[in-house]
């Protein structure tokens, strides 16, 4: 359950490490698995060395898509609140996780890491599915 001031790992490598729920898309209070979502960016995933300042940041700037304090969709992948599935089976994760997206519904970021709910592709997003290396 995905509610406002909700804090998600972003699980793609579109160079976002933590973001913030402002607002759930949809009348319901909170979001579950599959649910679109807004939030701001509150922590930046740095790629490369750091040694030298002139060369890092030019890479890191290029290789991050999002910047600290952008407002982005993103879709619920995983929530730690347990829910029951139809056939019976109980699911939970250790944590809340989101996949940043654009307006059109398309992944920004073009490798994802780590388990996704199978109800993310029940609900429209095949592309996230596809991209994930392994569903639960």
């Amino acid at each position: 359950m995905i509610q406002l001031k909700t804090m998600l790992n972003v699980i793609d490598n579109s160079g976002a490490a933590v973001a913030e729920c402002v607002k759930v898309l949809k009348m319901d209070r909170h979001a579950k698995i599959g649910d679109r979502i807004i939030v701001v960016i509150q922590k930046q995933r740095s790629f490369g060395p750091e040694s030298s300042p002139s060369t890092s940041a030019s890479s890191v700037s290029a290789a991050n898509k999002v910047r600290r304090g952008d407002i982005r969709h993103a879709v619920v992948v995983r929530t730690k609140k347990r829910y029951q599935r139809p056939d019976g089976s109980v699911v939970g994760f250790d944590d809340n996780a989101c996949v940043l997206i654009n307006k059109g519904g398309e992944p920004i970021g073009t490798r994802l890491s780590g388990v996704v709910g199978r109800e993310v592709g029940g609900r429209g997003w095949s592309k996230i599915l596809s991209l994930a290396g392994m569903q639960l």
